[in-house]
């Protein structure tokens, strides 16, 4: 029963966390006037205080002496908040300037993007679904350049920064509460120092448009930190392969706001793209799960045979015990145990 509601719970963690990525292109318009540079250093400098607080709460605080004694994940940590700060503003920049669509498009083909990197940077082997779903998607992309009249470089900037943010993630391998909290700290001084320039220029937005502006500004920590832990907390509580089925929430809510609530345009051209990309995210969802459910399949197996041949290995001593009973009780004089009967006889 316990399991049951640690999965339910899981679940609702990661619709919560993916929910609210796919929901956030109504939070950045609301931060006008303040421009998408501006936006992001406040995401940075407030997205530090507030999860420097939850560890506080936590008392998490024994990775940093870890991490500091490292100079290797210092560096990759320090890759990681460079990549990610490209990401954070070019999808604030895409929000208020209209770009909803094309945005969404970038956390579509994201997952094929860090199949590509897989193979290139970490020399792995693709299963044949898998390439036919790079494949299909490469033509994805290549159909949306030609309708674009130019390559759709917001959609690819950041589904390749996001995949290079994983990738070094991996690599750090660090908990997400402790990652964003390093990956902060890294950004806060600059973006403190930007902001502080701004003000010297009479250009900061941050309290020159009232208490209600000024407040969704110090938002932006909490709009930033909490989806990152409801996707922790879903991330070790339901497998791997449901929170890649839930990771297409995120996109698919952000594609709608886009077409529905910003009334962005789809030309023919962009709904063939689009549906090319939802064809390779098929593909490669079917083969994900398929490999998934012979993984299981096979372990059920391995431990089937394992649990048989541990019942061979006792069945020669029972045997020799049994054997020597009965040659005791003949010894003695007493009668031989008769055997069962055989099913049929």
């Amino acid at each position: 029963m316990k399991t049951d509601d640690e999965g339910r719970a899981g679940l609702l963690y990661g619709i919560g966390a993916y929910g609210m990525w796919g929901l956030v292109p109504l939070f950045w318009p609301l931060l006008k006037p303040a421009g998408a540079i501006e936006i992001l250093a406040h995401r940075m400098v407030w997205s530090l205080v507030f999860v420097g607080l939850a560890l506080l709460a936590l008392r998490r605080w024994g990775w940093v002496r870890e991490l500091a004694s490292s100079p290797r994940k210092l560096g990759m940590i320090t890759l990681a908040a460079t990549v990610i700060t490209v990401n954070w503003g070019l999808y604030i920049w895409s929000v208020n300037t209209g770009h909803v669509v094309e945005a969404s498009l970038g956390y579509f083909i994201n997952p094929l993007v860090t199949i590509a990197l897989g193979v290139l940077v970490l020399k792995e082997r693709l299963r044949p679904a898998q390439w036919a779903a790079v494949g299909v998607g490469f033509s994805a992309v290549l159909v949306l350049a030609i309708g674009y009249g130019r390559p759709p470089w917001i959609s690819l900037t950041l589904a390749f920064s996001f995949a290079v943010y994983g990738l070094v993630k991996k690599k750090v391998n660090i908990g997400g509460l402790e990652s964003l909290a390093a990956e902060t700290a890294v950004q806060f001084l600059p973006a403190l120092g930007y902001l502080i320039w701004l003000g010297t220029q009479d250009d900061l937005a941050f309290g020159a448009h009232g208490g209600g502006h000024t407040a969704l500004l110090v938002a932006t920590g909490v709009v930033t930190a909490l989806p990152l832990i409801c996707f922790g907390a879903a991330a070790i509580r339901v497998p791997l392969s449901t929170l890649g089925l839930l990771q297409y929430l995120a996109p698919t809510f952000q594609f709608l706001l886009g077409v529905v609530y910003f009334h962005e345009a789809m030309p023919a051209e962009r709904w063939a793209g689009f549906s090319l990309v939802w064809l390779a995210l098929t593909i490669l969802t079917w083969d994900a799960l398929r490999t998934a459910r012979r993984s299981r399949v096979a372990v059920e197996a391995a431990k089937a045979a394992a649990a048989a041949e541990a019942i061979e290995a006792d069945a020669p001593a029972e045997t020799s015990e049994a054997g020597g009973s009965e040659a005791d009780a003949i010894e003695a004089g007493a009668p031989a145990p008769v055997p069962p009967a055989r099913a049929g006889s």
